[in-house]
């Protein structure tokens, strides 16, 4: 493949690293919120813009600290136990028509380390307008719990292998917080 201006291939370009977040309900449903629109073309294709809370890892920060970070600047949300982690990276690649606008270009796709948390604060707590007390632009318009092994079929196509393993390896956590003693 080439990309689209032709002077770089684009096996050539890295994976961006990042996070994602199952977080999780005491009734074991998951938060997926739908992307703004403002989100761009590798989060929102018009029929699938829902999605968990991911986003790009700093450089020389730690994956879990990442995910807090940035489960606090999509969702507000601070109030978690880590339930667990994917075991490996999950990559996907982003589609041709997309690589030379998403992230300016520089990046293939996403290499994503995935942790599953349980929120253990109030519902009000979740502040998808105003992320972060405010210091961060909302990245979801809508939001709601689902059930986890519904996501593969909300989440854009190209994604979706990804969620087919993070649905996978979370399984265990998709059960009330009671059963899940």
């Amino acid at each position: 493949m080439s990309a689209p201006s032709g002077s770089i291939s684009v096996d050539d370009l890295p994976y961006r690293p990042c996070v994602g977040i199952a977080l999780f309900n005491r009734e074991g449903l998951v938060f997926v919120g739908s992307r703004t629109r403002a989100s761009g073309p590798e989060h929102v294709d018009g029929q699938h813009s829902w999605q968990m809370p991911q986003g790009g890892i700093d450089p020389g920060e730690d994956p879990y600290k990442a995910a807090l970070r940035e489960l606090h600047e999509e969702t507000n949300v601070q109030s978690v136990t880590r339930l667990g982690e994917a075991p490996d990276w999950l990559r996907y690649d982003l589609p041709l028509e997309i690589i030379g606008s998403a992230w300016r270009g520089r990046y293939r796709g996403q290499m994503q380390r995935w942790f599953a948390l349980r929120f253990t604060g109030q519902e009000d707590e979740i502040d998808i307008r105003a992320p972060a007390g405010g210091r961060h632009r909302p990245e979801f318009d809508a939001w709601r719990w689902a059930p986890l092994a519904d996501l593969p079929a909300l989440v854009i196509p190209f994604k979706r292998q990804v969620y087919d393993r993070v649905a996978e390896a979370f399984r265990p956590y998709a059960v009330p917080e009671a059963s899940a003693r």
